[in-house]
């Protein structure tokens, strides 16, 4: 790097620049990871000193006064050609246009600034007419709202901005800049104002004070406080008390009255609706309108209800509290928290929303996640999922689908197959339906699927993730997912599908968009899929005709058909003409989504009306006209019959909950849950998914909707044709081969022996029993803040990594040979490789570096996922936990584990570690190397051992005197191994905390600790 002029975004997700100056190579740097990814020699060396991205080009002007055109992709000339006799001044590129100023040969007078702004069309690639600047142009700028209009400035301070397609009436203004000359010119990304610096190094802003916004989403910016000086105290007998701080008394203060004296006054004004508002007339004193009468005369609205909030629902106790209760000796009062029943049975808020809509929030113990009661919010058969995980906004649209059957079918069949794309979300979607299936009401967590949509190319710039959106509302988040989201997973289901056009013709409704220019009527057909719907509200609702009756089946026509006139281009005329443009459909799908996208008062007001979504809807496509029935028009069609007529019930409504203007809104998902239920005798079955609580609510709170608190965010119909039907055939067609994919790692271990699984084996089935365990590292530390008593709270527990799996035979010959062993690649940050437990030193998950073969996480869920739908049983110890992590559901019936089956029960409540049992009951001392670590597949052939020792026990009814035993001894030894030579005592297994990010609370003392502690351990606080 000699001499580095210019830079410019690589590619469209803005990850990548090239970098460029007045030498031969050009160099690509990753701005991510900071790192140079490539360096491009150059055939012809081309010293650039200016670059601006466009289109799929890169404009890049060299110090001689030409201009190239690169391909952004190869970086390869495509146009070039000689533009000034001096050098290029500045330029600038945006959508079709590329403009640029510079210095050319004046007559008797040398070199001078260009009186031409020139012109080039990029999407033609040809010159088009300058624009004219007497002043001589000296800075260009492209406004960033307005494709076609700029900004030209001279150095002495003359502005001008100029339509480009219209150059003959500019607007002219000029800065005042005195002895100076301008030097740079730049616009605000909001365009309300630009900025410009002069050779006195002052700048100066241009743009209306009252408007002057230089983001679009701007905050102010915060900046140190400054701490005030510490006044010096004279402690003499002249000093008041008052400028000590805290004063000696012996009398009662003024702040200590009785609460018998202490009265509330004054009191917020009410609160009057939107609705009623706009429809207000400006008089000369005010607002004047008719009463709208929603109280009785003189009654009074105790407006301080608002401003103390909603009582919350009473977290219950952590599970080790419970135990302790139930178990100890004595009696202690029970919480009403410890039924959810009583406890919303007694917060009735009269007109208020129900307090189980509230955002859930969750509590930490030094156990972790695993001690937090989840079952305490949801007693029913159908599983919620965790919020501490970021991006878990989205878990609603993932219930959606779960209970959608076309959607659940097709994503379970393509799971089923062998898809190789590393980060598929057809495949996690088809992972998080199984799991939460397999979980029978147990919580779940969507760790996998929420780290594979980050890992999205083009997802950081569509505002459909947390870590890179800000105050953007969740409802929009959501319904941009949503559009994301669906062509998605129709493009990975292509890839490996069986049939290419089955999700399309699923969900997608196939048409053609019109378009007709009103002055040469050229028209445009294109072939095209929609995917979601938005609601485009009519003129009648815009303009407050509220005594109309508007009804969603003519909202939904309007909003698919799309009769819409607007300015574009026109190929036939070359310019921007009035368009007239409209869908024609063909064909709709088994499942119509809908965002609702409410933006206005009015939207608000209409889904405020009793009854508006109906739950049943008669769609008909005919003639490419799409017609919408509901109610008595939809039964009608019915009994005549006369066009064939596609009747789609309502399944699913995500939904945004506000509860009062002091919380931040959530979403929650109201699913009608009986039509995935494969009895097509089951009735309408609504439940609630508020998160990790769920509950059942009947149809009319579901399809209820106040402006104040409840909006519709996503609306799913599905096809009557399709309901209750499961198909469950794809567990017959699950393709086996990634188990045969298994690599041999490098054998730094004498004992080390491994033989992978071939197509020549018998595959395991429900009578096969595997010896599992996994390794871990911590990517991040958890977060500890001290409250006011001196307690410790974690605000989030530690977030780990899955590093190590490994899978042993458990029956036959060769039973205790491992067939999987698979270290897996972490392209997360790593907090601690935990070496004294993991085995791991830095470097052994990275590609490239890693002295292990490494494999892809999906690789190695797919292999797990496999084996738990083949019907194996797993055997281990602490498989909770690792499981977990895992981010898989494996049911209780597939579940050995050595922990439970030697658990003392009501002797002690600790768990016994692996290393101690092994010590114990096999006499084999394992995990003795500090230095190495742990091995897994010594803990999983030990975990096997151990089994195989309990069924001894077992059949000669031993069980209960040997766990005497172990509780005697281990009373004796602290239920530790013995002190080793050295006189050190070795450490326990890690316990691996649930991965994740919970919404932080600002903490006055915010601390990082260590990983919690494994299962090893009594909870005995």
């Amino acid at each position: 790097m000699v001499d580095l002029r210019c830079m410019s975004f690589f590619n469209s997700s803005n990850t990548e620049i090239i970098v460029a100056g007045c030498q031969q190579p050009m160099y690509r740097i990753d701005v991510e990871k900071g790192i140079i990814t490539d360096t491009i020699e150059q055939d012809a060396p081309v010293a650039y000193t200016m670059m601006r991205r466009a289109r799929d080009l890169i404009c890049a002007a060299s110090h001689d006064g030409s201009i190239y055109l690169l391909d952004s992709k190869t970086l390869s000339v495509v146009n070039s050609w000689k533009a000034y006799a001096g050098s290029v001044n500045d330029m600038d590129a945006r959508g079709d246009y590329l403009l640029t100023c510079g210095w050319a040969q004046q007559q008797h007078h040398g070199l001078g600034l260009e009186r031409l702004v020139r012109v080039y069309d990029l999407k033609n690639q040809r010159s088009v007419a300058p624009v004219t600047f007497g002043q001589g142009a000296a800075f260009v700028r492209m406004h960033p709202k307005l494709s076609s209009t700029c900004i030209v400035v001279s150095q002495s301070g003359a502005i001008q901005s100029i339509d480009v397609q219209n150059p003959d009436v500019p607007m002219m203004r000029f800065a005042q800049t005195f002895d100076a000359q301008l030097t740079s010119l730049e616009l605000m990304p909001s365009g309300k104002g630009f900025a410009m610096a002069d050779s006195h190094c002052q700048i100066t802003l241009w743009g209306s004070s009252a408007k002057m916004q230089f983001t679009e989403f701007s905050r102010p910016t915060e900046f140190v406080d400054t701490p005030a000086p510490t006044k010096h105290i004279d402690w003499s007998t002249d000093v008041p008390l008052n400028l000590i701080g805290m004063p000696y008394y012996r009398e009662a203060l003024l702040s200590g009255l009785p609460n018998s004296l202490v009265h509330q006054v004054g009191a917020p004004p009410v609160k009057l609706e939107p609705l009623f508002l706009s429809s207000l007339r400006k008089f000369e004193n005010g607002l004047v309108g008719s009463n709208p009468r929603t109280s009785r005369r003189y009654e009074v609205e105790d407006t301080r209800l608002f401003l103390k909030g909603h009582t919350s629902i009473t977290a219950p106790k952590f599970l080790s509290e419970q135990r302790r209760d139930e178990e100890g000796q004595y009696e202690i009062d029970r919480r009403l928290s410890e039924d959810i029943n009583k406890t919303l049975g007694m917060l009735t808020l009269g007109g208020s929303p129900p307090v189980y809509y509230q955002p859930q929030k969750m509590a930490y113990s030094k156990f972790g996640v695993d001690d937090f009661d989840f079952r305490y919010f949801n007693h029913t058969r159908f599983s919620g999922l965790e919020i501490h995980i970021v991006n878990s906004y989205a878990n609603p649209l993932l219930q959606l689908f779960r209970f959608t059957n076309v959607i659940r079918n097709l994503a379970l069949q393509h799971t089923a197959l062998d898809c190789r794309l590393e980060n598929c979300m057809m495949c996690e979607t088809g992972f998080v339906v199984d799991m939460l299936e397999k979980a029978q009401g147990l919580i779940c967590q969507a760790t996998n699927f929420f780290k594979a949509l980050s890992k999205q190319s083009n997802a950081a710039g569509l505002s459909i993730l947390e870590e890179h959106t800000f105050n953007t509302p969740l409802t929009v988040m959501m319904q941009n997912l949503t559009r994301y989201l669906l062509p998605t997973l129709e493009e990975n289901f292509r890839r490996s599908g069986p049939s290419p056009s089955q999700l399309e013709l699923a969900i997608g409704t196939l048409g053609r968009a019109h378009s007709v220019c009103s002055a040469c009527r050229y028209e445009v057909i294109k072939e095209q899929t929609w995917f979601i719907h938005d609601l485009a509200y009519t003129k009648s609702v815009k303009h407050n005709q509220m005594n109309v009756r508007h009804y969603f089946s003519r909202l939904l026509k309007e909003s698919v058909e799309r009769y819409e006139q607007h300015r574009g281009w026109c190929m036939h005329c070359q310019g921007f003409k009035a368009i007239r443009s409209h869908r024609a459909v063909e064909r709709t799908p088994s499942v119509l989504l809908i965002n609702a996208a409410i933006h206005s008062p009015e939207a608000r007001a209409l889904w405020s009306t009793p009854g508006f979504l109906p739950r049943e809807i008669g769609i008909i496509v005919h003639g490419d006209q799409f017609y919408c029935y509901e109610g008595q028009d939809l039964q009608l069609h019915l009994q005549r019959r006369i066009y064939d007529i596609v009747v789609y019930e309502l399944t699913t409504v995500v939904a945004e909950v506000t509860m009062t203007e002091s919380l931040q809104s959530h979403l929650v998902s109201l699913v009608n849950v009986s039509v995935s239920d494969p009895d097509p005798s089951m009735k309408d079955n609504w439940h609630l998914f508020n998160d990790f609580m769920v509950r059942p609510v009947s149809a009319q709170e579901a399809l209820h909707f106040d402006s104040r608190w409840k909006l519709p965010s996503v609306i799913a119909y599905q096809a009557k044709g399709v309901s209750h039907h499961l198909d469950e055939s794809w567990k017959d067609r699950i393709d086996t081969s990634v188990l045969y994919r298994s690599s041999t790692q490098p054998a730094f271990t004498p004992s080390y022996q491994f033989r992978a699984i071939t197509p020549l084996d018998q595959l395991p089935t429900a009578d096969t029993h595997c010896a599992i365990d996994a390794e871990f590292v911590r990517l991040l530390r958890e977060e500890i803040e001290m409250n006011a008593d001196g307690n410790r709270v974690v605000t989030r527990p530690a977030r780990s990594g899955l590093a190590r799996v490994s899978v042993l035979r458990g029956d036959g010959h060769e039973q205790e040979l491992a067939f999987i062993d698979d270290y897996i690649a972490i392209d997360d940050p790593v907090d601690d490789y935990l070496t004294q437990y993991s085995g791991l030193h830095p470097g052994d998950l990275t590609v490239g570096v890693s002295r292990f073969a490494l494999v892809s996480l999906k690789e190695v869920y797919k292999k797990l996922w496999v084996l738990l739908n083949l019907g194996c049983k797993f055997i281990g110890h602490g498989l909770t936990s690792d499981f977990r992590t895992i981010n898989i559901h494996v049911p209780e019936s597939q579940v050995i584990d050595t922990q439970d089956l030697f658990s003392l029960g009501e002797r002690t409540r600790r768990k016994l570690s692996l290393r101690f049992l092994a010590w114990l009951l096999l006499g084999e001392d394992i995990q003795q190397n500090l230095i190495a670590g742990h091995d897994s597949i010594e803990d999983a052939r030990t975990a096997l051992k151990l089994w195989r020792k309990y069924l001894e026990y077992e059949d000669a009814g031993l069980v209960e005197k040997i766990k005497d035993d172990i509780y005697y001894r281990g009373k004796a030894y602290d239920f530790k191994v013995p002190v080793g030579r050295d006189g050190k005592r070795l450490p326990e297994t890690p316990h691996a905390s649930a991965p994740g990010t919970p919404e932080r609370k600002p903490a006055s003392v915010a601390r990082t600790g260590t990983p919690a502690r494994s299962d090893f351990g009594s909870p005995l606080r």
